[in-house]
């Protein structure tokens, strides 16, 4: 059985759209994936899954979380294989003194078009480097995400919900997956 990495966006963040890990492991069991695991409190989730229609496990996910929560998600779904994908083509790989912390991969539910790639491509906002990568957008935030202006920027160029991991939670999710 393949393991599937779920990213949900915008949940338990400042007090709004709160699901508890476990109501979330809960949630997959009765959409019937296997051995799912939450990673800290931001909608992470790996599971098992007979199912290969990625689409199909994330609407009915999405369906779930909101009959259940009472709000509207969006769940970003990859496999193990793609996460794997993820990590060898990050653009910062080779470069010392990245800090992991500060490395963000935005990613998409959908390849975006080459006229969203340039646009997104263009976005000069600060000292924040841009390097869109397939369904990802990979991100270096040298000063930190916090004071940046960047992420509502890019939020409305992408013109698509986009849910964000910084490298750290990127690579424990695939190790994750790859325990299952």
């Amino acid at each position: 059985m393949p393991a599937v990495i779920a990213l949900l966006r915008g949940v338990n963040l400042g007090g709004h759209k709160k699901i508890s890990m476990e109501l979330l492991r809960d949630i997959c069991v009765s959409l019937k994936h296997r051995k799912p695991q939450t990673y800290i409190q931001s909608g992470n989730v790996v599971f098992s899954t007979s199912e290969p229609n990625l689409a199909k496990i994330s609407a009915r996910l999405e369906s779930t979380i909101e009959k259940r929560c009472g709000f509207q998600t969006k769940a970003v779904l990859r496999t193990a294989d793609e996460f794997r994908d993820i990590l060898a083509r990050n653009p910062f790989a080779a470069r010392a003194g990245i800090d992991p912390a500060k490395l963000l991969v935005f990613f998409l539910p959908e390849k975006p078009s080459a006229e969203t790639v340039s646009r997104i491509s263009a976005i000069n906002v600060g000292p924040e480097e841009i390097r869109p990568s397939g369904r990802e957008v990979f991100i270096y935030f040298p000063l930190g995400q916090g004071q940046s202006k960047l992420t509502a920027v890019l939020d409305r160029a992408l013109k698509m919900p986009a849910t964000a991991r910084n490298w750290n939670t990127v690579t424990k999710l695939l190790a994750m997956a790859e325990a299952l």
